[in-house]
């Protein structure tokens, strides 16, 4: 059996939840959960924003723990090992993409905690070929907010080949923007960080060199057309053109943030420019290896707070009031 946390309807608070997860399949694993990230795509699950949530509902993609069960033709991991556990639970492995090594472009996948319970849990189960090997002495507790939210940012850096000599902006210094900003710190690349006045100190803390306040008119006025990239990572809507008329030529406002509202953008701030507008969500599994590489290399590190597992209807209306600095972590 198997001890959760789960939501038994839209907007709940999570109640404990035991289900019987049947016999494990050949291809999974079973993990025990030391670690969990909250993630805010968690909530929006939760609360069936994207409608497709089916409950209960057990969320929780941003899991760390050691395995203690493997199906029988299971070759790549052995019990004990340190793993983690992203947003995908499963790929088809006979589609275009799964051959390609863009897995989490598949049509056919299983999302953690999409009709899938996730890792809110003592345990949680997915196809050995979503979870990924953990480097050996990496800091656990902190490994999880970088399966979801770290990949997330790591991606577009790989997907555009982004280069260390460019000059790349990150709109929002919350749960993703401060992950990116030490990513693309430690890339070489010039950062820039559009946040709020109480955060322009802890972005250039955290990476940034130079860090606008992006409510402040003038200064955003003044800004050149000098990026490369803008990423953004809130989910609120802005004023995309302005954003765009910050970019040089042939430039890129990429989302990952996901902000619910249509985009209003001018055609003419893209074509007088060849700049672009992009999106996506995390990254595949050789991109998850390289970006935990990469991290343990130069010593990018989620901020978290952390709290027992039984505090997760406390940590999660934190999260939902937006009073976390900057990812939550629950441990066992």
């Amino acid at each position: 059996m198997i001890n959760a946390y789960a939501a038994m309807s839209a907007g709940e608070a999570l109640k404990p939840y035991t289900f019987d997860p049947g016999k494990l399949g050949e291809n999974e694993v079973e993990i025990t959960v030391k670690y969990c990230g909250i993630c805010h795509s968690d909530i929006s699950m939760i609360d069936n924003e994207w409608g497709m949530s089916s409950y209960p509902l057990v969320a929780g993609h941003e899991v760390v723990g050691v395995i203690n069960a493997v199906g029988s033709e299971v070759t790549q991991f052995s019990v004990g090992q340190s793993v983690g556990l992203g947003w995908y639970a499963d790929y088809c492995e006979s589609c275009e993409q799964c051959h390609n090594g863009d897995e989490n472009l598949c049509s056919n996948l299983t999302g953690t905690i999409v009709s899938h319970h996730g890792g809110f849990a003592d345990k949680v189960r997915a196809n050995a070929n979503s979870v990924i090997a953990l480097p050996e002495s990496m800091d656990l507790e902190s490994v999880g907010p970088l399966l979801c939210g770290g990949v997330t940012v790591f991606n577009p850096l790989v997907q555009f080949g982004i280069k260390p000599t460019d000059k790349v902006a990150v709109i929002g210094i919350g749960g993703l923007g401060h992950i990116a900003l030490q990513f693309l710190n430690a890339w070489g690349c010039e950062v820039t960080a559009f946040t709020s006045e109480t955060k322009l100190q802890e972005a250039l803390d955290m990476g940034a060199h130079f860090s606008v306040d992006s409510r402040d008119e003038t200064a955003m006025s003044l800004l050149p057309r000098k990026f490369d990239m803008i990423l953004s990572t809130v989910n609120v809507k802005l004023d995309w053109n302005l954003y765009l008329s910050k970019l040089k030529p042939k430039g890129r406002l990429h989302f990952v943030g996901a902000t619910l509202e249509p985009l209003d953008l001018k055609v003419f701030n893209l074509t007088e420019a060849q700049r672009s507008v992009s999106g996506s969500d995390t990254g595949s599994m050789q991109t998850s290896s390289m970006m935990l590489e990469f991290a343990q290399r130069h010593g990018v590190k989620p901020v978290i707070e952390r709290y027992p597992f039984e505090k997760i209807n406390e940590a999660i209306e934190k999260l939902r009031e937006g009073d976390v600095r900057y990812r939550i972590v629950l441990e066992y």
